[in-house]
């Protein structure tokens, strides 16, 4: 290959892929902005309501995103489907049909799961009255799950089919629904009832209904997306389909719990050292997840393009790929590991009021886990990109059990060491996250980089 064409092919690679990631970057982070007015809206009912939610977030987000990695499996899938033949209408419709069913009955475990949070909270140590206001808070919240799961599988399709923009413009619609069901709903506002923390699941309810059935409207009113016709004969079963995202996606949705549950743990860490730490451990972390948002996007704008080479059999179009999604994700992760250390508290200023006395001490804890978590943004970006890039070459066995050893044997092993048997109490829980994220990013980037010696790709 000359180089004028392999410059030609390079660009087109990088406008291929930023006109994928930009938007389900964007889109992400407009999730979080939904999940940080939560936040913003129960954090001023005080330190206890704030800890409850965070304990009940922790164990619901973790089941949802272990959900979505399950039925996210339906992306390369997709993508390879449509590397492989671009009109390839029926078998697409197949797998987005699956992946729905999967949606609604791995939901409804997942709902059952989320019942015994009140008991887990209470076997892990945490305060009764805590752990009563998160089994009422959950007991509203898990109604969310089904539409939640079913519109990241819609998502997924829009945007394998090039239509990103919509995942974005209704996670924004979704802000406002979120923000004006918080201050109606936890506050008494608009005629509704003053319900407090409670309202605030009540609220993310009604935002994750109202995105589903967005989603819905989007695919069948846009001329392109109609065609697939999802929505007909909804009830007719594709067995081989559903193996096959099983068969994928469940290593993906161990990978997620993996990673997840060593953070979401790490809540009830900061739960058995104190509230305060465990409010300044909340705050960080969404800061930390906020930036997040933006290497994961263009780790799932990865897998498409990945999966897209993968399945029209192009091995060099798979490196390219691959070389500008990590390019891209560690690049804006230096940029945001700088902001963190140049502008923590007015960052944290948009979670907390840094004048109010009573949040001295949350406030001096999250500046300090802010420290580390600027440390390790850029390996986070790089196992989020690779493992992305993994999926979409549909290997996704070898990557869980990395995720099973860097998050739970030297990771969770430090997090507990440190943070519960040293004075560094809060701060090494976080070292143990940072050592974690360290080990995962180099050897998901050390199989991504061996790829072809380990027969992964196209052949």
């Amino acid at each position: 290959m000359s180089g004028p064409d392999s410059s030609h092919l390079l660009r087109d690679e990088i406008g291929a892929t930023l006109r994928l990631a930009v938007p389900l970057a964007a889109a992400n982070l407009l999730q979080m902005m939904v999940y940080a007015i939560d936040v913003i809206f129960v954090a001023r009912l005080g330190p206890e309501a704030l800890a409850a939610a965070s304990l009940s977030v922790a164990l619901f987000g973790l089941v949802n995103w272990c959900l979505c990695g399950f039925t996210g499996a339906v992306a390369p899938l997709i993508a390879a489907e449509l590397g492989h033949r671009s009109h390839a209408v029926r078998e697409v419709r197949r797998s987005v049909r699956m992946a729905l069913w999967l949606a609604v009955i791995s939901s409804l475990v997942g709902m059952g799961v989320c019942l015994l949070g009140e008991p887990l909270m209470l076997l892990t140590g945490q305060s009764p009255a805590v752990a009563a206001r998160a089994g009422d808070f959950l007991a509203v919240l898990i109604f969310a799950l089904i539409p939640m799961i079913g519109s990241n599988v819609l998502r997924t399709f829009v945007s394998a089919l090039g239509r990103p923009v919509f995942a974005t413009a209704i996670t924004a619609g979704a802000i406002g629904v979120n923000a004006l069901g918080n201050w109606a709903f936890v506050f008494g506002n608009l005629g509704a009832p003053e319900l407090g923390l409670v309202g605030s699941a009540l609220s993310s309810c009604i935002t994750a209904f109202a995105t589903f059935f967005t989603y819905v409207f989007v695919i069948r009113s846009d001329r392109r997306l109609r065609r697939y016709r999802l929505f007909g004969r909804w009830w007719r079963s594709e067995w081989p389909r559903l193996v096959e995202i099983v068969r994928i996606g469940l290593p993906i949705s161990t990978t997620i719990l993996a990673e997840a549950g060593l953070f979401s743990g790490a809540a009830f860490l900061m739960g058995r050292i104190g509230e305060a730490q465990l409010a300044g451990h909340t705050v960080a972390l969404q800061v930390a997840a906020f930036a997040f948002q933006v290497p994961f996007g263009i780790g799932q704008a990865a897998t498409i393009r990945v999966g897209h080479h993968f399945g029209a059999g192009d091995r060099a179009g798979v490196a390219r790929a691959g070389w500008v999604a990590l390019a891209a994700g560690g690049g804006f992760m230096l940029a945001s590991a700088g902001l963190m250390l140049l502008a923590a508290r007015p960052i944290i200023s948009l979670y907390v009021d840094l004048n109010d006395p009573a949040n001295a001490a949350m406030i001096a804890f999250a500046l300090q886990f802010m420290l580390v978590a600027a440390a390790f943004q850029l390996f986070d970006g790089v196992q989020a990109v690779a493992a992305g890039l993994l999926r979409g070459l549909q290997d996704t066995r070898v990557p869980m059990l990395i995720a099973l050893f860097g998050y739970w044997i030297p990771g969770a092993t430090a997090s507990i060491g440190l943070g519960l048997h040293t004075p560094l109490a809060g701060l090494g829980v976080w070292l143990g996250l940072l050592i974690s994220l360290v080990i995962v990013a180099a050897l998901l980037l050390w199989r991504w980089s061996r790829r072809e010696k380990l027969r992964l790709t196209p052949r």
